[in-house]
């Protein structure tokens, strides 16, 4: 079950990754494939904590953490999305002047 567990959680983490890498057009594919490799990475430490019996203190830190990269990202695609109309990436024009 252990080996299963860990095989499951880095195979969601590896197709999160290429999902990340080939849907770079939308800002919210790219917000969707993010929360799907934190959900992954969850998934591991939290198999890894019960295998060797440790605190549960970190896994819910790092949701706290995530949650808040979440709600971020979200309102970076609200506010994409009012100034620009959609979220490509490729509307969204950086001035570095």
């Amino acid at each position: 079950m252990y080996m299963f567990s860990i095989f499951t959680s880095l195979l969601i983490y590896f197709s999160g990754v290429y999902v990340f890498s080939s849907k770079r057009k939308h800002l919210l594919m790219v917000l969707l494939s993010l929360e799907y490799i934190v959900l992954s990475l969850f998934l591991l430490i939290i198999v890894f904590l019960i295998e060797f019996d440790y605190d549960y203190f970190f896994p819910v830190i790092f949701l706290v953490f995530s949650v808040c990269e979440g709600a971020l990202g979200l309102s970076i695609l609200v506010s994409m999305i009012r100034s620009h109309g959609n979220d490509f990436l490729n509307s969204f024009v950086l001035s570095l002047c």
